[in-house]
């Protein structure tokens, strides 16, 4: 599901780049994790066959050669092959498993060339939820109780549905802890409930989280872009959605229908939010607060949660490679589309300047000294 949403997401990037200052190539990262480059690759029609897309497409590997990055040709033929293309960075534009949670950003550093967006670090930790609560909770960041329940929990069903009562009571939110897109989540409010939330959960992830629901719930979001050192919020936003929370159905589905590439652009809401002068600048303020936290890059958006009955305010998620980069979140503040992934690819390069001036290693001499004999003991 996620997948079919990263090509929403890719092809809108591709669509609104200064091609002025950027010469863009668009790869296709398939559900096989293989690349693809092409002619059609960045048009959306062409992906109601993918296979057929694939067969007139290009497949290539990503290679560092002498500092040079290439996306090389796979397989390599010896003549008449196609040449390979340099690239100077890349720019992520993927959601969910093995690819926003870190996964990508691993393979990508580990190849050496400049990327957009979340380190590794931030990329894992903003998809694992729980881990997620724990860092936040130490720059008091204010946020839900929360427990995880393990896959041996759950194969003891009963004691852990009863955990779950004499810990929170009904109703209660359950979350696989390392998914996006609203994927597995729901709210339970009797036992039933949570046995069909739990079973729902488990089909997704290995870990799940469950936390009190709040039961008359605003779900305000706010959108960041910079880096740890300086970075400034979006306007916020209000989802209106179907359910009591905003379903995979409510952010892509229903709006794919007639909508072309929207994607989360085209999800209803309120922008800015119908709320207090002073609650706006504090979700503001707290979006730039958790972002740095969490050391996050490039562009995030930070989803709170209101509680109507008394008014306070929850860290809920961030999605570290938002849906549509919420680029619709920063038009209303001034900064068009276009302004907003050039400057995250300039994020990218400065944050490439900053690690270039660290060392990482140092020369040493231990293997040209090194003994590997059957020495039973140390002699000194």
């Amino acid at each position: 599901m996620e997948h079919e949403v990263s090509v929403i997401t890719g092809i809108q990037a591709l669509l609104s780049m200064d091609t002025e200052q950027f010469d863009v190539t668009p790869v296709y990262l398939t559900k096989k994790n293989e690349m693809y480059i092409g002619e059609d690759i960045g048009k959306i029609e062409c992906y109601k066959d993918i296979p057929s897309l694939l067969k007139r497409s290009q497949r290539v590997i990503l290679v560092n050669e002498d500092g040079r990055f290439l996306l090389q040709p796979f397989p390599q033929k010896l003549f008449g092959g196609k040449k390979a293309v340099e690239i100077d960075v890349a720019f992520p534009a993927v959601h969910g498993t093995n690819v926003e949670d870190g996964t990508l950003q691993g393979y990508l550093k580990t190849i050496g060339i400049p990327f957009v967006g979340c380190d590794v670090t931030a990329s894992a930790v903003g998809m694992e939820k729980f881990v997620q609560k724990s860092v936040l909770k130490e720059y008091d960041i204010p946020l839900l109780p929360g427990k995880i329940y393990k896959l041996s929990d759950y194969a003891k069903l009963d004691t852990m549905l009863d955990s779950v009562e004499m810990t929170f009571g009904y109703p209660v939110i359950v979350k696989p802890v390392n998914l996006g897109s609203s994927v597995g989540i729901s709210v339970a409010k009797d036992r039933e409930a949570l046995t069909q939330a739990m079973d729902d959960a488990f089909r997704y992830a290995t870990k799940v989280l469950v936390e009190h629901a709040i039961t008359n719930l605003r779900e305000i979001n706010c959108a960041v872009l910079g880096d740890e050192n300086d970075a400034e919020a979006s306007e916020i936003e209000e989802p209106m959605h179907s359910e009591e929370i905003l379903s995979y159905e409510d952010k892509y589905v229903s709006n794919a229908k007639g909508s072309g590439q929207k994607g989360m652009a085209s999800v209803a809401r309120k922008i800015p939010a119908e709320v207090s002068a002073e609650m706006r600048d504090e979700i503001r303020s707290l979006a730039v607060k958790a972002f740095q936290a969490l050391g996050c890059n490039g562009v995030a958006r930070i989803d709170f949660m209101i509680d109507s009955d008394n008014g306070k305010l929850y860290f809920n998620e961030i999605n570290t490679i938002p849906g549509s980069l919420a680029f619709y979140l920063f038009e209303p503040i001034g900064v068009p589309y276009k302004e907003l992934l050039t400057r995250m690819i300039k994020l990218a390069l400065k944050r490439v300047r900053t690690e270039q001036a660290i060392t990482f290693s140092f020369d040493t001499n231990i293997l040209n000294t090194a003994s590997f004999g059957g020495s039973k003991g140390a002699k000194r």
